[in-house]
């Protein structure tokens, strides 16, 4: 009898722990000491915040034709920083024109004053309320950052970010902004149907109708809205040089390079930093390749 009930307890025993391996673990804390970035994971729906081993190393000067962008998010990143007032950020526009690297590059200018970085993406961000959770108490600043956000109508994150901007993250955690980047201002897709919901009044003033005004309404909760726009010929070219001397291209051979900058930027399709910075890796490339004989 004794052996049967042994053995009962054994499986029930068992039984619990498979149980407890699949329902939802508090959020642990990471070793903070082992990096300035962290990225939110789910591993076996469990939450997890990992450390970033190689952080990419962007400089503010870097990133060239973005001065007021660039203004914006630094200083309200140093009020940020120094525990001033400081907004949530929404980051907008062109792709490809440095919304995402601006805030890289503030995570590595302000990292010996305490910043820190947490990315998080859009599928997570029902999860954001255990993330402030393991860090309130930390001497650290922290960015969310939630990079390429857009939302589909009906998506679960869109409502959570929504409640999350709406002062509860600031108020009640003074250590966590929310830093996010998109191609959309209004973060959903916004169709020529919803125009026909727009009302006028008699004297001719216009109010748009429930369904735009739903999507107005989370980007209205970001305190600063930060607009990126597609460069001109000459912006472009101006950043591929710079990053053509970063990878040690000499300045004398600039103008050679132009040509070929040109044709790279129209078979892509597109004038942008990220089209610059990918021109000047091929070509420093093929540049040294010739050079050694390769």
């Amino acid at each position: 009898m004794n052996d049967a009930f042994e053995r009962l307890l054994q499986r029930a025993e068992s039984l619990m722990a498979r149980w407890e391996s699949v329902l939802p673990q508090p959020l642990g804390a990471p070793d903070w000491a082992a990096s300035v970035a962290f990225r939110y994971r789910k591993r076996g729906g469990h939450g997890v915040l990992e450390p970033v081993k190689h952080v990419a190393a962007l400089a503010l000067a870097d990133l060239q034709e973005i001065d007021d962008q660039k203004d914006k998010i630094q200083r309200n990143t140093a009020h940020f920083v120094q525990g001033l007032p400081a907004n949530n950020v929404l980051l907008t526009g062109a792709r490809g024109t440095g919304k995402s690297s601006l805030i890289k590059a503030c995570l590595n200018a302000y990292a010996a004053q305490g910043l820190r970085l947490i990315e998080v993406d859009k599928a997570d961000l029902v999860d954001l309320p255990d993330i402030v959770d393991v860090v309130a108490d930390r001497p650290e600043k922290f960015i969310v950052f939630c990079d390429d956000l857009s939302f589909e109508d009906g998506e679960p994150g869109y409502k959570a970010l929504k409640s999350i901007l709406d002062g509860s993250v600031a108020a009640a955690t003074p250590n966590v902004l929310i830093y996010a980047t998109s191609n959309r201002r209004h973060l959903l897709p916004e169709y020529m149907k919803e125009n026909l919901s727009y009302t006028h009044t008699a004297d001719g003033e216009v109010h748009p109708g429930e369904a735009v005004e739903e999507k107005i309404s989370l980007s209205e909760r970001f305190g600063l809205w930060v607009s990126f726009y597609p460069f001109s010929q000459d912006e472009y070219l101006s950043v591929a040089y710079q990053w053509l001397g970063h990878h040690g291209v000499p300045e004398a051979e600039f103008e050679q390079a132009r040509p070929q900058a040109l044709v790279w930027a129209l078979e892509r399709g597109s004038r942008s930093g990220r089209v610059a910075y990918q021109f000047a890796r091929y070509y420093a490339g093929e540049r040294a390749s010739q050079a050694s004989g390769r």
